[in-house]
């Protein structure tokens, strides 16, 4: 029979259709062609992109020549430019402001046909650590309320470029979703006098039926009210509201877990586009108590359709238990 689920955090309800349960392997996952023509991300190729912000290259290499091994560079069609100031205004009853921000792209590697799942933990640890430090440079402007990191895997997923990248874009205001978590967050807190999100870890850990992998700082579940098949969350077990305090130690066992989730997404999967963002507690706001970072990982596995769009419901037909078991014990 089909379960109704809440959203612990934001309250929001999802349709868990066991009725409709889908293995890894029903899924019909289209796949377009590979693209052609040269790939401004490749090795070589730097000067189709702008001027890079930030480097690891080799020793004695020049910026924005080849001879690096991950690069950050503005995004070359941006959705907010950086320049200039915000000019909030009214228009009778209607708000509007200039489109103010920031938004950059990091270049995980120069290898163009591998993904983050395939990197070394290494590897997957300076893309991390080149989230926080740019995360910390664009706090620093005061017309920036949120820096929203996210990755875009696959063309249905919204991957302009097959090329692996990760994108980081500044907004003026927090954005709705992340609302939602500050408010469910902030109540929760002040009901019980605890996160809701230490909560959710000491649930999961205990129950070990939506465990996927874990160590020693790190748990990756699939949630309760999963809004999509074999959703999954990367979580640090200590709570932590602002992902831009990660430490160099902890960005290590992020990176370990990290590359095994997507791992094993990848090959449970077949591969999937998939979608992964980064919730933080907004620059220069107080969420210390109740927040708690993390990641979202979502592969694009079902479509969402009328009902969905008109109701704010999700309609999951994997149950979160079976989709954690199968990437618990199929990753090979």
């Amino acid at each position: 029979m089909p379960e109704l689920r809440k959203d612990p955090i934001t309250g929001r309800w999802v349709i868990i259709a066991s009725e409709r349960a889908k293995r890894p392997k029903s899924f019909n996952i289209t796949r377009p062609p590979k693209q052609t023509g040269p790939c401004p991300f490749c090795h070589g190729n730097e000067g189709m992109t702008p001027p890079e912000i930030f480097a690891i290259r080799e020793k004695d290499s020049a910026p924005n020549t080849a001879g690096w091994n991950m690069r950050v560079v503005p995004n070359k069609y941006p959705a907010l430019r950086i320049e200039g100031g915000l000019d909030r205004r009214g228009e009778g009853m209607f708000d509007r402001m200039n489109g103010i921000g920031a938004h950059e792209v990091i270049i995980e590697t120069p290898d163009h046909d591998k993904s983050l799942a395939d990197l070394d933990e290494s590897q997957v640890a300076s893309v991390i650590k080149a989230y926080r430090d740019r995360t910390m440079d664009l706090q620093k402007d005061a017309r920036f309320k949120y820096v929203l990191i996210f990755r875009n895997h696959g063309a249905t997923a919204g991957a302009s470029l097959d090329h692996p990248h990760s994108q980081i874009i500044a907004t003026p205001v927090v954005p709705k979703r992340v609302q939602e978590e500050l408010r469910g967050a902030k109540q929760y807190h002040e009901y019980k006098e605890r996160c809701v999100f230490c909560d959710m870890i000491s649930e999961e850990a205990e129950g070990n039926k939506r465990v996927v992998l874990e160590n020693d700082e790190f748990i990756v579940i699939a949630p309760f009210a999963s809004r999509f098949p074999f959703e999954t969350w990367l979580l640090p077990r200590n709570h932590s509201s602002d992902f831009a305090t990660i430490s160099d130690e902890s960005i290590a066992k992020c990176a370990s877990a990290l590359k095994d989730v997507l791992y094993r997404t990848k090959h449970v999967l077949d591969d999937p586009p998939y979608n992964f963002i980064i919730h933080t507690a907004p620059a220069n706001e107080h969420h210390e108590e109740e927040y708690h970072w993390h990641f979202e990982i979502m592969p694009r596995l079902t479509h969402v359709a009328g009902f969905e769009w008109g109701s704010g419901f999700y309609i999951n037909p994997t149950p979160p238990e079976e989709a954690a078991e199968y990437l618990k014990n199929n990753s090979q």
